[in-house]
């Protein structure tokens, strides 16, 4: 199964690639379906859970500006429409991984993102995105704990007037 998730990972890199690349080209002949449907009929022997590459594209277009929106205080120095687009897909893979789906393991969704960019990024993009995803990591396993701990604290009970 984690072969085929693999191999998912990189068909659902390559539309979100490609809507990304044509969409700052200004393309409105661009249709996501029809992109989607075409690369997973590519691998189509090779890949058993189609249901994932769709949930997959679809959960990633459909949080792209909180993703972008929680990227960009991580890495300041780098806005997010100048992270290179190879990269800055990767990012809203794992991030889409780390934060929307209760299927994989956050520890998976890092090191596949972080092959996913030393297999297609440069030189430096398996660090980067290594490092901006275990930062989301660490926000979100720290607002989880404060949530806990503010759900967990007894509440004061209101003095009653007589």
């Amino acid at each position: 199964m984690s072969a085929n998730r693999h191999l998912g990972r990189i068909i659902a890199l390559q539309t979100l690639y490609e809507q990304d690349f044509r969409k700052e080209c200004g393309d409105k002949s661009f249709n996501l379906e029809r992109t989607l449907k075409r690369n997973i009929k590519r691998y189509q022997e090779m890949i058993e859970d189609k249901q994932f590459i769709i949930k997959l594209v679809k959960g990633v277009t459909g949080k792209q500006k909180k993703i972008d929106g929680l990227i960009a205080p991580i890495a300041p120095e780098w806005p997010i429409e100048q992270i290179a687009r190879m990269d800055r897909v990767i990012l809203r893979i794992g991030s889409y991984e780390l934060l929307f789906t209760d299927d994989v393991p956050p520890k998976v969704a890092i090191n596949e993102a972080v092959e996913l960019a030393k297999a297609f990024g440069g030189d430096n993009s398996s660090k980067f995105v290594n490092g901006v995803l275990g930062t989301i990591l660490r926000n979100k396993e720290a607002s989880a704990k404060r949530l806990k701990a503010k759900s967990s604290k007894p509440k004061a009970k209101k003095a009653v007037k007589k």
